[in-house]
């Protein structure tokens, strides 16, 4: 039989030890400690394809660079159309390292200025970093 006034003493000193080592933890990344977090800074934030054939499938490459002391993860980007489609690398980025997120927009069906977001979620201290495109779409004719 187990005395209960030894073990609920050591119920709640594992607690405290394990709370005490998870609270230490950024949350969503599991082994980067807070004081390490990712800083993710795109060389340009917005891309003018100007004038483009209607459609036409034209592409740009966001690069980026982690200038944080974390690892930095892109979680997610999602887009304000489904013309839009944005490809990535899934890794960690390390410290000092760097990346690119290509975005290809696809003009079928569309006539005009187009302007498109690309919501970039990400472990960085900026959560959501919001990128744009537009181009003027002109007719085949």
């Amino acid at each position: 039989m187990i005395r209960t006034e030894f073990f609920i003493p050591l119920v709640l000193i594992a607690f405290l030890v394990l709370g005490c080592d998870n609270a230490v933890r950024k949350a969503g990344t599991g082994d980067t400690p807070e004081t390490e977090v990712a800083e993710l800074v795109f060389r340009e934030y917005e891309y003018d394809f100007g004038k483009i054939t209607e459609g036409e499938k034209v592409a740009h490459i966001f690069a980026f660079e982690n200038k944080g002391p974390g690892n930095l993860v892109i979680r997610s980007a999602s887009t304000s159309c489904g013309c839009t489609v944005p490809k990535y690398d899934k890794s960690p980025i390390p410290p000092g390292k760097g990346g690119s997120l290509e975005v290809v927009f696809d003009s079928g069906g569309r006539n005009g200025i187009q302007t498109k977001t690309i919501s970039v979620h990400s472990n960085s201290v900026t959560e959501v970093v919001v990128l744009r495109i537009t181009a003027e779409v002109v007719s085949r004719n």
